[in-house]
């Protein structure tokens, strides 16, 4: 179907691999192109419009609003009444919290399903009911994958695969062959033209593969992705110009390592509102083997605003990372499934650009299911100093 320089165009996308589509992407992309044409016409930094997707934007007003949902943890317990219940619990929240909010962009930051428990034969219907509310709301979304959702019974390229089948607004993409390591196929960016802001997703991995033996799948982004990420933020400097001139933000679902020493050197509840009740250690944060990944992602993406992960129930706080002069933050517990405390309460992270200008302020704050909003922010230059 295709020649050898349209392969090697698009496998810089990550919509092809160099070897046979057939072989590598069966369900994914092959049912989206009619002939090479139409493949050949794509902007090779804006895959999404001839994926059949609308193209993003920020609205008239100048705003753009994206709310982030963490840690679902949907099929827990399937053998008992518990478990269902806590999925009908996390789809009430996520059908109030969808039309209340009205964001632009929602992204799940991880954690879709709590891969060792659930049953082999019916996990990937799981991802049905997390994207149904997305599906009614009409809402696009993106997914990074945690390390719940590689275990013995689910991985995180089966999560990708199911979403691009029942989500006609989902906006992820499988990492091109090569990026990502053992297991950590979700690494991609989505562009929001004129581009304005790029928001960037990794895949830090961790759990379990799926097999009989079952072994741990490493817990950091792979060192193949500091290399992609290099060509990725150069091709965008070529086609859209200085990276200076757009905004951005990186989500995964592990927060990186550099994340501990930033809560070793204190949480203030007032500069840094929020929940901080999970202590950072291993475990809790990527291994330290991410340090490859952490140079290139705060050295190599521009005017990165912040970089969001879950995976820790108990906080939901922001603070800057000084070495690097970046800003973290947690995203907000959304679903029933997974670890909790009385008084932690469920919710999401939401956050508002309010011009397409990279220099202007990005505000977030956390919303609970019942509707109060805390630990509102201002990210700028001066927040965590």
């Amino acid at each position: 179907m295709f020649n050898g320089p349209a392969l090697l165009r698009l496998a810089f996308l990550g919509l092809v691999s160099a070897v046979p589509l057939e072989r590598t992407h069966p369900v994914t992309y092959s049912h989206w192109y009619d002939d090479e044409l139409a493949l050949l016409e794509l902007s090779l930094l804006d895959p999404y419009p001839a994926l059949g997707k609308p193209r993003l934007t920020f609205k008239p007003d100048g705003t753009f609003k994206i709310t982030v949902f963490s840690d679902l943890h949907f099929g827990e317990n399937p053998w008992d009444d518990w478990g269902p219940q806590q999925d009908v619990n996390s789809l009430k929240l996520m059908n109030k919290i969808l039309p209340d909010e009205k964001p632009d962009y929602a992204v799940i930051n991880g954690d879709l399903i709590t891969g060792e428990n659930t049953f082999k034969e019916n996990a990937t219907t799981l991802i049905d009911q997390i994207v149904g509310p997305f599906n009614a709301a009409g809402v696009p979304f993106s997914t990074t994958h945690g390390n719940h959702d590689n275990q013995k019974n689910i991985t995180h390229q089966e999560e990708i695969l199911r979403e691009q089948q029942v989500a006609p607004l989902s906006y992820t993409r499988l990492a091109p062959n090569g990026v990502g390591g053992q297991d950590g196929p979700g690494n991609y960016w989505v562009p929001i033209p004129a581009p304005a802001l790029v928001l960037w997703f990794f895949d830090s991995r961790g759990g379990f593969t799926a097999n009989a033996t079952s072994t741990a799948v490493p817990d950091w982004v792979d060192e193949s992705v500091t290399s992609w990420i290099t060509e990725q933020t150069e091709r965008m400097e070529e086609e859209w110009g200085p990276s200076e001139d757009r905004s951005a933000l990186a989500f995964m679902h592990i927060p990186p390592h550099a994340i501990i020493k930033v809560q070793e050197g204190g949480i203030d509840s007032t500069k840094n509102p929020g929940l901080n009740a999970d202590t950072l250690g291993k475990g809790s944060v990527q291994a330290a083997s991410d340090e490859p990944f952490w140079e290139a992602l705060t050295s190599k993406i521009k005017n990165l605003h912040a970089i969001i992960s879950g995976h820790d129930h108990g906080n939901e706080w922001c603070a800057r990372e000084n070495n690097k002069n970046v800003v973290f933050c947690f995203n907000k517990h959304s679903g029933y499934g997974g670890y909790g405390r009385e008084g932690w309460g469920y919710g999401v992270r939401n956050f508002i650009f309010s011009s397409p200008d990279p220099k202007v302020p990005v505000q977030s704050w956390i919303r609970l299911e019942d509707g109060e909003t805390r630990a509102h922010v201002t990210l700028d230059s001066s927040y965590g100093r």
